[in-house]
């Protein structure tokens, strides 16, 4: 897979911040806007993917243009399946809250970190229930985690959006692999009867892939179960815009993909509660459907050195230095 080339994506990032910003009111700035340059603010790293106000300008009651501006700028942060994933997000919530196709009604808030028409680094995110996009850019590309979706129901199960499942694909994969396995490889894959009630890593604001069990390693899989697990891997990563979604797979490749592991807890069958994890020394992913009887999912994607643009901004502020 190939895409533009990350410092394409940083600019058209810049444009769509910029035409947001061209058509909300000087209130709405204020509220989306911290101090221009304070890219340092402690909410970089505070995030939640519960219910509640987030710092920000709540997107709940923007009109036509400024909800057609906000859609822009989220693609730029994703691919196409990425950003039909988080519209996807969106309209369940609306689903949840009994506002189908209601876009007026929607709860989440958006803020602008640092300065888009200056020299340095800046970001963006958008965070609400079950959705939170951390958005860092720089001249050299932008980084993209943590990236939390979730889906609560996990499966809609009555009006015109019946059967819908926001999450399939990463459910379906995993439970292909697991299921897959057979003897002492399931039993090293699979950590607990009962599956943990959320996350393991929750929102906490630097990513420990540590946290996880150990689950089954790469090495340990016949091929067919290996490229189940590159697949799944690949779904997550793919939310990115291409070109960072290819330099992640790479960084994993020349790591060297033995490095990865699989674990699962929970039930087998479709519908029964369950969750999985990938880890990784560079990053992690994890998946929880165990709320709400087995109908209520999170998935997250997180970066050991990416997150939060970590990595940039060090290099970034090395160059600067030096």
């Amino acid at each position: 897979m190939t895409g533009i080339p990350a410092q394409d994506v940083s600019r058209a990032t810049r444009e769509a911040v910029r035409a947001l910003l061209a058509v909300l009111e000087p209130e709405q700035v204020r509220e989306l806007r911290t101090a221009p340059g304070r890219l340092d603010a402690p909410e970089l790293r505070e995030w939640t993917y519960l219910p509640g106000p987030r710092p920000g300008l709540r997107t709940e009651g923007l009109d036509d243009r400024q909800r057609e501006a906000l859609d822009a700028l989220l693609a730029t942060a994703h691919s196409a399946t990425g950003a039909e994933l988080v519209r996807g997000a969106i309209e369940v919530e609306r689903h949840r809250r009994g506002r189908p196709g209601s876009p007026g009604a929607d709860r989440y808030w958006v803020r602008l970190l640092g300065d888009p028409d200056g020299e340095g680094p800046w970001g963006w995110r958008m965070n609400g229930h079950h959705l939170a996009v951390h958005v860092l850019v720089t001249a050299a590309g932008i980084r993209v985690t943590p990236h939390f979706v979730g889906s609560e129901p996990a499966r809609i199960d009555s009006g015109p959006r019946a059967g819908f499942r926001l999450l399939g694909p990463e459910e379906d994969l995993a439970r292909e692999l697991i299921t897959g396995l057979r003897g002492t490889a399931r039993a090293t894959a699979v950590f607990a009867a009962t599956p943990p009630d959320d996350i393991l890593t929750r929102d906490d604001p630097f990513a420990d892939p540590g946290l996880l069990p150990d689950g089954l390693p790469y090495a340990r899989m016949a091929p067919g179960r290996q490229r189940l697990l590159e697949r799944l891997v690949r779904r997550y990563l793919d939310r990115a815009p291409a070109a960072y979604a290819d330099e992640c797979w790479s960084d994993a490749v020349t790591r060297g993909l033995d490095t990865l592991s699989f674990a699962w807890a929970g039930g087998l069958e479709p519908g029964d509660r369950h969750y999985y994890c990938v880890r990784a020394p560079d990053f992690l992913i994890e998946y929880d459907n165990t709320q709400d009887d087995g109908n209520h999912a999170h998935s997250v994607w997180r970066h050991v050195r990416h997150d939060w643009g970590a990595d940039l901004l060090r290099g970034h502020y090395t160059d600067r230095h030096m």
